[in-house]
């Protein structure tokens, strides 16, 4: 299965729908979809663009980001990588980028100790 196979997800109404995992804003946890996460950082974004008091087109300038995508952003939460990145960076908001697959955090350093004997994968072996 690649990454756009379909998958039955059950609504709450006892329905099943086939959806494609990259595009389906129905999941029952909402919160972990990719339209929920995208919409989440958008209004995020939004909420500290207005806090600093800067119109689209002074963060579309300070960012180097255009303005129609970052107003494309604001409405539909579609955006590049790079130009979110740009965005968090004039808005001073890059910490959360440091957690984004971060490695585990250990609970002893017996586990730390013996996670670091086993070896290091170099590329992934499983297609799932």
């Amino acid at each position: 299965m690649g990454i756009n196979s379909q998958y039955t997800i059950l609504r709450m109404k006892d329905t099943n729908i086939t959806a494609n995992i990259l595009s389906a804003d129905n999941f029952i946890l909402d919160d972990f979809n990719p339209g929920s996460i995208l919409r989440n950082l958008a209004e995020r974004a939004k909420k500290n663009r207005l806090e600093l008091n800067l119109s689209q087109n002074a963060l579309a300038a300070k960012s180097g980001v255009s303005l129609g995508s970052l107003k494309r952003f604001e409405s539909t939460a579609e955006i590049s990588l790079k130009n979110l990145v740009m965005l968090a960076i004039a808005l001073d908001a890059t910490e959360e980028f440091k957690a984004l697959f971060s490695r585990q955090k250990y609970q002893s350093l017996d586990e730390l100790l013996t996670k670091n004997k086993l070896k290091t994968a170099k590329r992934g072996r499983r297609n799932v």
